[in-house]
């Protein structure tokens, strides 16, 4: 059995803040204990190359036939180049991938590579994204393709994913905070039918809503009004309840329990380095939290909660990498197995950025 720990309430916060460096010391310590999980046939997951040269950040998206769609970046550069976001779908529960269409082709001198990404109550696809300028002003220069952050798009397919409605105004010009909206992760329905977003900006983590299916988006509300939280994972748990991991250096929980509308802190759940999230919902109930652990090398982790969120297992590792990569997303197949997906900038055999893919058998592993 996996040991569970019990991660502190808002309450504990302020102790763990003056504990950092004991915490950092702790984590440490439990990366040498880290199980591997198991492929079906018992056996470590392999670590397939799915879609060689780009960078990929990717979301996936279980259409209503089974079709797994992954939205990626197609460069392989870390948002520093010109690029667009692509559609690329596996019709054999992930083993392999074939381009299905574009939803944000990039416009001169941008790029468009942040997403958020799910289906509509109507079965759309929906993607909004986000990007960023190299438009820099006359005389003056800076990093590439860092002038500033783009307004979303919201791109919208009713064929899954060949062919894209691209919406260029109705996604909000700015935040509350006065800065652009960064869409990321799973667009998801909750209790009330209308879908909800997350967006983050440099200063603060928000989550949108939609009450007409993903054509735009309003009311956004902050979930920590005090700190800095990016790259927020949403998961509506049922009911009203939901939960946020947000980023920042690890990740913190947040919770509502009315459909979205307020966030209170649960705290800490993954130590320095290890971010950003993705949660899953496995078909017998409980609740993975996958993420990229950075420290001490590059894996790929999930941890796993059979009381959504209130306590979690020790980490399960699902794939390595070199340099630079993480960004995991799961999606269930029907046979129980998960997809997980993710980036890297190499692997032991290949050196180049990819998405890598790995299918793993979460009875098997969580034994």
């Amino acid at each position: 059995m996996i040991r569970k720990i019990h991660f502190p309430t808002a309450a504990l916060i302020t102790t763990m803040i003056v504990s950092l460096g004991l915490l950092a010391a702790t984590a440490s310590a439990a990366d040498t204990e880290v199980r591997w999980a198991k492929a079906e046939d018992g056996e470590r997951p392999k670590q397939l190359v799915a879609i060689d040269n780009v960078c990929a950040w990717p979301n996936l998206t279980v259409l209503g036939d089974g079709t797994i769609i992954a939205t990626i970046f197609n460069q392989p550069s870390h948002g520093s180049m010109a690029g667009d976001v692509e559609c690329w779908a596996s019709e054999d529960g992930g083993r392999s991938w074939k381009k299905r269409g574009t939803p944000a082709p990039h416009e001169p001198d941008t790029n468009r590579m942040n997403v958020a990404a799910g289906r509509a109550k109507n079965g759309d696809l929906i993607v909004l994204a986000s990007g960023w300028s190299n438009r820099y002003p006359p005389g003056k220069s800076g990093a590439p393709f860092r002038e500033s952050i783009l307004k979303p798009w919201v791109c919208r397919s009713s064929d899954g994913g060949r062919t894209w409605n691209i919406d260029k105004k109705s996604a909000p010009d700015q935040t509350p905070d006065g800065n652009p909206g960064v869409p990321f992760g799973d667009i998801l329905a909750g209790q009330d039918g209308a879908l909800r977003v997350a967006m983050y900006t440099r200063d603060r983590g928000y989550v949108y809503c939609s009450r007409d299916d993903g054509k735009t988006w309003t009311d956004p509300v902050v979930i920590d009004p005090e700190h800095k939280r990016h790259e927020p994972a949403l998961i509506h748990l049922g009911g009203g309840n939901w939960l946020v991991a947000g980023r920042l250096d690890g990740l913190n929980l947040y919770a509502s329990t009315d459909d979205a509308k307020t966030w209170q802190a649960r705290g800490p759940v993954t130590g320095k380095q290890q971010h950003p999230g993705h949660f899953l919902r496995l078909a017998d109930g409980r609740l993975l939290l996958s993420y990229g652990n950075r420290g001490g090398g590059g894996f790929v982790e999930v941890l796993v909660s059979d009381d959504d969120g209130k306590t979690w297992s020790d980490p399960l590792r699902l794939a390595d990498w070199q340099a630079d990569g993480g960004y995991p997303a799961s999606v269930q197949r029907p046979d129980g197995q998960v997809v997980t997906a993710y980036y890297g900038r190499r692997i032991k055999g290949h050196d180049r950025y990819h998405m890598g893919v790995v299918i793993w058998d979460p009875e098997a592993s969580l034994k």
